[in-house]
């Protein structure tokens, strides 16, 4: 049975970009590196990031992403350092929350968010989502 996610890889072209978008736009931690990819942590959820000459860098059109948590007191002054540098956002935000869309330098789809699902699933019930069936 799955009790949760163990890691999320990122094909890359240049580990060196990646690293420092990752850690020093993104903040997270650096616990490995090697010639062709390092681990990073973000909070406790372990990163992958694996140079992959394969890697296509347009993203892909549809809503697939990963989001990141941040703090609710964090949110807008990540937001504005990512947009101060040239972070190239892929999506307004139409959803309840705090939400900015935005890519990474090979053009994987990313987000920086602060609500939880409890928080989701109450905006949910208030605005009568009928297609919603919460459990």
């Amino acid at each position: 049975m799955i009790n949760g996610i163990n890691h999320i890889t990122f094909a890359i072209l240049d580990l060196e970009r990646s690293i420092n978008f990752y850690v020093n736009l993104l903040g997270l931690k650096l616990v490995a590196k090697w010639d062709n990819g390092a681990y990073l942590l973000a909070g406790n959820q372990w990163i992958a990031l694996n140079v992959d000459e394969e890697r296509i860098t347009v993203p892909t059109g549809d809503y697939s992403h990963i989001s990141f948590n941040v703090l609710s007191s964090d949110f807008q002054r990540l937001k504005e350092k990512l947009v101060k540098a040239g972070v190239r956002p892929f999506k307004e935000n139409t959803s309840e929350g705090e939400s900015f869309y935005f890519l990474d330098p090979d053009g994987h789809k990313l987000e920086l968010h602060y609500n939880t699902i409890e928080d989701r699933l109450k905006w949910a019930r208030e605005n009568n989502w009928s297609i919603f069936n919460i459990v």
